[in-house]
């Protein structure tokens, strides 16, 4: 099955989802067999160079007090901790542009090492608490998921796939797509939200025989 992944990687739900996903996919493997293709999606397409810090973003974008920010980061942190990923925000946290990493993957979807790379920039970004809008943390990234670190930079130096992405965004909106993660499966099935390992293997089991 083909599957279509919508996502940003300023977006904590969408490393569980997609580690979630995976797992599911591993539990599944007897009656599903998978090509996860990632598309992009910018939760915070204004977000300036430097981006900002976290506990005051989510305060002006949902309306809530810094406690209840902390709560939610906590809650998200341990979720993400079942699922196998170490997610170290922190009050200090910041939430960056991801423009430049989204063209950084349409380029590896070329390569073909664009969901190890997608991996590299979730860890920079949630483990490590790098600027995935920074060209060094990208070209490090791209080198961690066994691409070509210079090749990398001149897509970085460069403006390609700025109109790639900008028309794939802009396709995946126009389907109606306005939240992340979202899986398609199929270009028929959606599958919202960064769900347990165990629904997206219950929905991928009930998709693979309908099919």
């Amino acid at each position: 099955m083909k599957i279509d992944f919508v996502s940003d990687i300023a977006c904590p739900w969408c490393v569980i989802g997609l580690n979630g996903l995976e797992r599911a996919l591993d539990n599944a493997r007897d009656a599903v067999e998978a090509d996860i293709r990632f598309h992009p999606f910018e939760l915070n397409p204004h977000m300036p160079a430097g981006g900002q810090n976290m506990l005051e973003h989510v305060g002006q974008k949902y309306g809530i007090s810094a406690d209840q920010a902390r709560t939610n980061r906590e809650n998200i942190k341990a979720r993400a901790a079942s699922v196998g990923f170490a997610m170290n925000t922190s009050d200090a946290s910041r939430i960056y542009n991801t423009f430049d990493a989204h063209r950084l993957l349409a380029w590896a979807a070329e390569e073909g090492g664009q969901i190890e790379l997608k991996r590299a920039l979730f860890a920079a970004n949630f483990t490590d608490q790098n600027d995935p809008g920074d060209h060094a943390v990208l070209v490090a990234a791209a080198g961690k998921a066994g691409l070509d670190g210079e090749a990398a930079r001149a897509v970085l130096e460069s403006d390609r796939y700025a109109d790639t992405v900008r028309a794939e965004e802009s396709l995946w909106q126009g389907r109606g797509i306005n939240s992340v993660p979202a899986v398609v499966v199929n270009n028929r099935y959606l599958i919202s939200g960064g769900q347990p390992p165990e629904e997206f293997e219950r929905q991928l089991r009930h998709i693979a025989q309908e099919l």
